[in-house]
């Protein structure tokens, strides 16, 4: 029974958008792991970019500066 877990920056990103992500996701172990779409758990994420740093300072600031 696997279990992906995707995170991702709080941007907005679409209903449907995220269905391909678990689509793309579950497909993935189907292909590699020949896994059992039935049983593959997928959960999304949506992290405040606040809350994720890269380099020392938060995606906030890093888009506020254009990095």
């Amino acid at each position: 029974m696997p279990l992906i877990n995707i995170k991702i920056t709080k941007d907005g990103v679409s209903p449907e958008k995220k269905e391909e992500l678990i689509q793309g996701a579950t497909q993935l172990m189907v292909d590699v792991l020949g896994k059992n779409p039935a049983s593959t758990f997928v959960i999304i994420d949506e992290v405040e970019t606040d809350n994720w740093g890269i380099g020392g300072e938060s995606v906030t600031q890093r888009r506020k500066q254009g990095s």
